[in-house]
């Protein structure tokens, strides 16, 4: 579905990543874990065009989609929620979740999509007046996934969903991930909590310093003596 082939981008003088290859299977949950300034956040960035490939391919349902504009890239069905959630703080829960929606023209589809998304997040329908940079942050991290939602994305990209969040809020937001993947969305996670990343994930991708260095399934990588060392906190 999604295949990065030896991906280089820079920031400036920096090279952020040094070659990354990965590949993404439709119906799969996978995730990139690595320490702070590895290249997670990069690597999402540079398949959604928000930061430019110096060199290397990116391919989404077959077509080469490497440096196109994020709207069009948006438009062939992936959708990223950031890190740090970026809802918009002085708008409705129910205007963020429109926004979401903002190349769909089709309004009964519309209201069938915020009802998804309000049997997914109840809470959100309690709030739909609620200014949104009121919320929690869960309540926000619901809010961001939700907006993400209402755009119907084939490849959702999350970035860091658990950030500054409490252990048992991270718990209900995993389960809502894992929720999203049966009903036919594939995921690509970005995650420092790696255990939890890996307890839902098909397959991971270790990244150091801008490298691939380890691939396999998340089972495998739950038991890699390196992973529970450097990640896992064993």
């Amino acid at each position: 579905m999604l295949t990065l082939k030896n991906i280089v981008t820079y920031y400036g003088n920096i090279c952020a990543l040094k070659g990354v290859s990965l590949d993404v299977k439709q119906g799969e949950i996978v995730t990139i874990i690595g320490g702070n300034g590895a290249g997670k956040t990069t690597t999402l960035k540079t398949i959604c065009g928000l930061v430019p490939a110096t060199s290397g391919e990116i391919f989404f349902l077959d077509k080469d989609i490497t440096n196109k504009p994020t709207s069009d890239i948006v438009e062939s069905g992936i959708v990223m929620v950031p890190e740090g959630r970026r809802v918009f703080p002085r708008m409705s829960v129910l205007e963020n979740l429109q926004l979401g929606a903002y190349l769909n023209k089709n309004r009964p589809e519309i209201k069938n999509d915020l009802e998804k998304v309000f049997d997914m997040f109840p809470i959100l329908k309690d709030r739909i007046k609620q200014i949104a940079g009121t919320l929690s942050g869960g309540e926000q991290q619901m809010l961001a996934i939700g907006r993400a939602l209402m755009a119907r994305p084939k490849l959702l990209l999350l970035d860091e969903p658990s950030m500054g969040l409490a252990p048992k809020i991270v718990t209900n937001i995993f389960n809502i991930i894992s929720e999203i993947n049966r009903t036919g969305t594939t995921i690509l996670l970005v995650e420092q909590n790696a255990r939890m990343a890996l307890s839902i994930a098909n397959k991971g991708f270790v990244i150091e310093t801008g490298n691939i260095v380890l691939e396999d399934t998340a089972k495998n990588l739950l038991r890699n003596e390196e992973v529970k060392k450097a990640y896992l906190g064993e």
